[in-house]
């Protein structure tokens, strides 16, 4: 069993009018409004459709909808990039069956000995690579040593970055700015799900984190959608302390939903010094351990 598409759609849609005034469509409110935002006919006239056509998507039904009929929408609903391409991915979802069931767990894909290799020549800093569902599939050794919280007294299973983020006590004083990460985390797992429909062990992960963390719940009905291209996280790490390190998402060609995530600092700044401190912090404990 896979993701309620319709159900998926229709919050995605209701959420996104919602956020619209007729100011900023740039369109005349008259009257009282029992409504946030715009109402379903505002909608369908500035997307060019007719009530009733509109009233069937927002409904969840965006089976056989036309990629101009999803731009139209997108305009009206004013959605940036990653908004309309997370409606395009709704849609393809609407039309597509269900994959069959593997005989195989498909959450432990074979990784080739020379990304093995890619990971472990970035000896300067921090590199993971995770899998759709972020969980954590190979790492080096000075990104085991920035994510120790993450892999100290991990289970047999792979280690999930959604998982520590919302169910471990030590994630908000692991990540300074545990909020913003958080729900950014959340948009990102919008996409996924998005993308991955019938991916029953993404499903009882978005599951798990729904009946377990409050806060998931609730980001998770807002609808919100992320992607990690690239960007800034800040650190408090436990052995070397606070890092501000810029990330960058490096999809891998002809690996499926594949992603290596390198972490690096500023010349010069204390972060620099601290990913030093780092490697000195992690040959430290690596010694202690063997």
């Amino acid at each position: 069993m896979g993701m309620d598409n319709r159900s998926e759609v229709r919050a995605f849609l209701t959420s996104r009018r919602a956020k619209i005034s007729p100011e900023r469509a740039g369109i005349p409110a008259y009257g009282s409004r029992r409504v946030a935002g715009l109402r379903r006919g505002e909608v369908a006239a500035l997307a060019g459709v007719s009530v009733e056509y509109y009233i069937r998507l927002e409904r969840g039904n965006l089976t056989g909808v036309s990629d101009s009929v999803l731009d139209a929408v997108s305009r009206a609903l004013q959605l940036d990039e990653t908004e309309s391409a997370h409606l395009r991915h709704l849609a393809r979802a609407a039309g597509a069956r269900p994959a069959r069931p593997r005989s195989r767990r498909s959450g432990a894909p074979e990784i080739r000995p020379a990304v093995r290799r890619l990971l472990d020549a970035m000896t300067g800093m921090p590199a993971i690579l995770r899998d759709f569902r972020f969980d954590i599939l190979a790492v080096n050794p000075l990104g085991r040593a920035l994510y120790a919280p993450m892999f100290a007294g991990a289970p047999a299973q792979p280690v999930n970055t959604m998982r520590f983020t919302f169910l471990a006590p030590q994630a908000q004083a692991f990540y300074p700015e545990w909020a913003q990460m958080a729900r950014s985390a959340v948009g990102a797992l919008h996409i996924a799900a998005a993308q991955h429909p019938h991916d029953q062990q993404l499903m009882n992960l978005i599951g798990e984190l729904s009946m377990r963390s409050d806060n998931f719940r609730t980001w998770w009905a807002a609808q919100d959608v992320f992607v990690h291209r690239h960007g800034v996280k800040r650190f408090r790490h436990p052995g070397v302390g606070d890092l501000e390190l810029t990330y960058e998402g490096l999809e891998l060609s002809g690996e499926r939903d594949l992603t290596i995530v390198t972490y690096s600092a500023e010349p010069g700044t204390s972060s620099s010094d601290g990913l030093q401190l780092l490697a000195a912090w992690a040959a430290t404990q690596e010694a202690i351990t063997s």
